[in-house]
């Protein structure tokens, strides 16, 4: 498990994948708002990579099959 490890229970309600993709891209755009293009960068990119790792990738859909699997 690595710091930048989302395939963890915490993230399989939806509205959390949501609520974190959309608040790092907010920030970013905050941030280029207020002249700091670099930290925008930053906010950007882990926007991207967390849309990547919790909606592009296969998780969401085998860790919905494995939890209700189990019932």
């Amino acid at each position: 498990m690595g710091f930048f490890d989302l395939q963890v229970p915490f993230f399989l309600p939806m509205w959390r994948r949501i609520l974190l993709v959309a608040v790092c891209f907010t920030w970013g755009i905050f941030e280029f708002l207020t002249a700091s293009p670099f930290w925008g960068v930053i906010f950007g990119a882990l926007g991207g990579f967390a849309f990547w790792k919790l909606f592009l990738s296969e998780w969401p859909e085998n860790a919905d099959q494995t939890n209700n699997g189990g019932d």
